[in-house]
Order: structure tokens, then sequence, then C-alpha cells
């Protein structure tokens, strides 16, 4: 224990442990298959973007425009596709990439207070809920860059005075509105316009941001695609601006959402994620919080770091309509809190010995069920069907019973089509050989299909997949 002490006090054993942690996460990228439904369907909507070439209109089929979301985790991966090939590794590259770019950007807080330059990165990525997005193709870990990006701008453009910062202040917030929209204002201004009166910092903040200039480089980053997305496809704005960023968050009930279903969430629940998916940490913080409440206002720091960590979960409190990646842009907020107290923290060995052992479970776990079949059986994934019999997708014409699933497009390359019970019954003694997939829980509408013209060929926990006898 002594000599883990020590290491504590080695900045290259922050170094080291930055760089195995990306390293397990990359291997952990290449290796865990994409899951239905989230993840499977941006990567697929990233795929066909590369397979098409369309860049203008993110695609959730053939033809079927993706009006959710803009489309910058959708280029950066199609991208990266079109350098890398189509595979899990590559579609999830950019993710890692961002999160990396992260580390780089708050590591200049702890060499300012005299401590190792990867020890924010290091308590980053021992975040549960950064550990495991460091991986996973969602909007959430570019918007969650923009915002970090913005607002340590913010910050050094207000401080040491060199313009450069006050104009990547305004490109954050262009990154943002490519990334997620203009939730990344509503995330970004409040507490920063907070932090401005609380700290009278009014003529700073008017001269040092380059206002005018900087609200044309935000407009040049983001308008043109927002220009190009509603000519292409008209109605774009409507939906996205009204339902995506209004009616998703205050009617759980809202029926326009052609991509998904409203996640009904009891209020104030984005609290317990936050609780839970950043811990050891978030609970320092608190403890850290209530020790110096008296004097928090006094630091412009700390109050800086603590009104962008509470104004995003402040503002989901009154939603029911959202999942636990929305705490993701408050996890650099956090790492740079503990770092702000961390030779102040007694408890180092222990919190930094728990929080490795919880990534370590995590990857033995991960390690067991991909040296076993439990994956194969149990994932939410169509990879294995189509991985275990390439030679039926590649001679058969390759259905899904009902609405087909994003890892059953991806990992065919879009050959996948869905298949109706009526289409399904005039197949019964069909000539040309074809196989399709099933779920368990719809067997019951095929009641009146002769399954003995079919064969079973795999199945797993959710699915059937069956084949015509040539």
């Amino acid at each position: 224990m002594h000599r883990f002490s020590h290491l504590l006090n080695n900045p290259q054993f922050y170094k080291i442990s930055v760089a195995i942690l990306i390293a397990i996460r990359g291997i952990f990228n290449a290796v865990v298959p994409l899951m239905d439904k989230t993840e499977a369907r941006y990567a697929e909507i990233a795929r066909l973007m590369e397979e098409t070439g369309n860049w203008i209109t993110p695609q959730i089929d053939y033809g079927v425009p993706f009006w959710a979301k803009p489309p910058l985790s959708t280029w950066l991966s199609a991208a990266s596709m079109n350098v890398l090939g189509v595979n899990e590794f590559a579609v999830r590259l950019p993710y890692l990439l961002l999160v990396v770019a992260m580390v780089l950007l708050i590591g200049k807080y702890a060499k300012r207070a005299q401590l190792p330059f990867y020890l924010p990165g290091f308590i980053l990525l021992l975040i549960p809920e950064l550990f495991l997005h460091a991986g996973v193709v969602s909007t959430d870990t570019a918007l969650t860059l923009a915002v970090t990006l913005t607002f340590l701008s913010f910050w050094e453009a207000t401080h040491n005075g060199k313009k450069l910062w006050g104009y990547l202040f305004f490109i954050g917030i262009g990154l943002g509105l490519l990334a997620k929209g203009p939730v990344v204002i509503i995330l970004c201004g409040p507490p920063l316009f907070l932090w401005m009166v609380f700290q009278k910092k009014y003529k700073t903040v008017f001269t040092k941001i380059p206002w005018i200039l900087g609200l044309l480089v935000t407009a040049l980053v983001a308008v043109p695609w927002y220009y190009l997305a509603e000519q292409t496809t008209p109605g774009f704005i409507d939906y996205f601006l009204v339902g995506e960023h209004w009616l998703r968050f205050t009617d759980s009930t809202w029926k326009g959402d052609k991509y998904g279903f409203p996640k009904t969430q009891p209020m104030g629940i984005v609290w317990a994620f936050l609780l839970l998916f950043a811990l050891p940490w978030i609970q320092i913080i608190i403890y850290k919080v209530f020790k110096t409440r008296v004097t928090i206002f006094k630091d412009e720091w700390v109050l800086f770091l603590l009104l962008w960590l509470l104004w995003t979960p402040l503002f989901f409190t009154v939603s029911s309509s959202l999942i636990h990646t929305y705490i993701m842009p408050v996890m650099a907020p956090a790492a740079l809190l503990i770092v702000h107290w961390w030779p102040t923290i007694k408890s180092k060995k222990p919190l930094v010995i728990a929080s490795l052992s919880l990534v370590g479970g995590c990857v033995l776990f991960l390690i067991g069920v991909i040296v076993t079949d439990t994956a194969e059986q149990n994932a939410n994934t169509d990879k294995y069907f189509i991985e275990n019999h390439p030679e039926q997708i590649k001679i058969n014409e390759f259905y899904h019973f009902g609405n087909k699933s994003y890892s059953s497009q991806f990992y065919s390359n879009g050959i996948v089509q869905s298949i109706s019970l009526k289409e399904l019954k005039a197949k019964e003694n069909a000539f040309w050989p074809f196989c399709f997939i099933i779920k368990k829980k719809e067997m019951k509408k095929l009641k009146n299909i002769d399954f003995s013209n079919f064969v079973l060929i795999d199945e797993n926990k959710s699915k059937f997949f069956y084949s015509v006898p040539k």
C-alpha cells in the first residue's frame, strides 16, 4: 500500500494509466457488438451516409431522412468508416478520440496547480459514465466536447487575454449546434451568465469576448448545414426545433417522435443518474462543497465549475423524458473540481483503488462475456446470426419479420429487408431460398404459418433465425 501511495505522487503513473485506460476502451470498441436500438441505429445512419455519399441529410434507411439529430457525430463515424472500413472499431473510433481531446484540453489546469498534467484525464476516465461513452456511438460525446470547449474557452478568454480563446468559445457553440442543436446554448448560457453576475465581471465579459465577430464565427460553423438540411428536406427545422427541443422535454406523451418513443422517467431522476454514474467522485464533490460552503463564492474558479456542474441536472430536473447520458456534459467540471481539491483529499488511495477496481470489474465482466457464448446468446444484436451464417446472407433473400433491427441493417450492409405476415405467408412455398429473423415474442403472430417449410438454423435468447431448405 505504501508503494501505491508513492505511485500517486508520480506523474508517470497518471500518464501510463490514461494510456492503458484508453487502450482498454479501444480494444472493447473493436470486439463488443453494436447493440440495438440506440447505438446500432446511429452506426447504421453513419454507414448509410458513407455508402450513399449523402453528407447533408442523415438517413435512417435508404431515402428516409433522420431529422432527430444534427450530423456532427454521423460525419465523424462515416469519415472513419470511409478510411477504416465498415466495422465496430471504425464507427466508434471518433468517440474515443473526442475523449482523448478532452483529456488533453483539461490537463493544463492541473499543471497550473503544480499537479500532474494527466491527473484530470485519469479522473475523467475513471468516472463510469465517461468511460462507458468513450466508445458508444451517440451524439452525447460530441456535445460533451463542445460544451467543455465552450466553457473553458470562456474562462481563458476572460482571464488570459488571448483573442484566440474568444473565437474558440464561439466555435464550441457552433460545434454544439452541429452535435445536438440549440441545447448547447441552454446548457452553457445560464451558468456563464450567473457566474458573470455573481463575480460582477460584466465589463470583462463584454470586452474580452468578441461578440460580434464571434457570433459570425458560430454562424459560419453551423448555419450552412441547417440551411442545406431544410432546403434538401423541407420540414426539418420545424420538427427538430419544436419537436426535439421543446415537446420532447416538456411532454412525455409526445406522439411526434418519428424515430423512437418517449422515455418517461420520474421527475428528478437526473440526480440519481449523476450520483450513480459519477461515483465515487461526485460524492467527494458533495462533501467538499458542504465543507467549504462558506467560502465558495470567494473562489471564482470553484464557483465557475460548480455552476457548470449543477446547471445541467437542474435544467433536466423538470424533464420526465431523459436518459442517463444527459449528464455527460458535466463530467469535465467534476474531474476539474476533484483536481482542485486533490491536495486536501485524504482518502486518495482508497478512492483510486475503488475506481480502478470498478473499471477492472467491468473489464473482467466483459472479457467473460466475450470469451464465452454469453454475448452471443444474450446480447441485443443480430451480429452473430449474420457473422455465423454468411453463406445464408450471401445467396438468400434476407428478411427480418416486422421492423428490421438496426444491427441487422448494419452488419448485412443494408441487405436485410422487413417482411410482413402476409409476405411471409406468400413465401411458404417459395422456389427462391430465403432466410429470416423473428423475435420469439412475435411467434404467436405466425400461428397460421406452416413451419415445416422452414429450418431453424440459429437462435438466441430473444430471436429465431430460420431458412428455407434448398
